[in-house]
């Protein structure tokens, strides 16, 4: 069975708007979250979609997709973890409980603050999940990427054309990243930054799905206005 799992559980600091969080932020007439659960519940391979909201806005949620989603019903809203990777084991929580893992229990998470999801990224991530166990949605980097060890120097600077920016849906096995997760020493977990590092630190290949350049994270405010030009484009 194959889950998409939004995650939803920021608090959007960065975005300065202490009123609610980035996710609830409308575009277009609508929140972002609602964009991006849009996308992922008409995909015809995702079975059941789960999203993970921060506890306080769990009810808010509920409400917010049955305003716009006339079948919302069949939406699991949940509470997200303390950090990203906790959230999505949240899922696996649920998952397991409701309906059990097996090999062909597959997750395919998702930002929900990247509302410009496309039809072929989710299909390609449902694939190359099922193929491989896990992959991760990218784009070539187009600025040169400079290491700086202590934050004032440049310590390195790596070749561009290996250089790849991350972006969402990560897509796995769900019972081998529970697995992998369950394995890892609290140092390990300390330094993890995504569900993919899991999957890197002990070994285990992850493929490369294309993204998209559109594919954008809304973090800051100039990225509302840059996600409103493109919800202009689209109408």
């Amino acid at each position: 069975m194959v889950y998409g799992v939004i995650l939803a559980g920021g608090i959007g600091s960065r975005m300065g708007n202490a009123e609610k969080p980035k996710q609830y932020l409308q575009i277009g007439n609508k929140p972002i979250i609602v964009h991006t659960v849009e996308k992922m519940y008409v995909h015809p391979e995702i079975e059941k979609l789960l999203v993970l909201c921060p506890e306080q806005w769990v009810s808010y949620t509920k409400t917010l997709l049955k305003k716009y989603i006339r079948t919302a019903e069949d939406i699991v809203v949940l509470k997200g973890g303390a950090s990203r990777n906790e959230t999505i084991m949240n899922a696996i929580a649920y998952i397991e409980q409701e309906t059990g893992l097996d090999e062909e229990t597959i997750i395919v998470t998702h930002d929900s603050v990247r509302p410009f999801i496309t039809h072929r990224i989710i299909s390609e991530n449902v694939y190359y999940a099922r193929q491989y166990g896990a992959c991760d949605t990218v784009i070539p980097a187009t600025d040169t990427i400079v290491e700086s060890r202590d934050g004032k120097i440049i310590s390195e600077i790596p070749d561009r054309s290996k250089m790849y920016q991350g972006q969402t849906p990560q897509s796995f096995c769900a019972s081998r990243l529970k697995e992998l997760y369950e394995s890892l020493s609290e140092e390990e977990k300390e330094i993890l930054t995504d569900a993919a590092k899991i999957f890197a630190i002990k070994g285990e290949k992850v493929y490369l799905v294309q993204g998209e350049v559109s594919n954008i994270k809304i973090t800051y405010p100039y990225d509302l206005r840059v996600a409103e030009s493109l919800i202009k484009d689209k109408n």
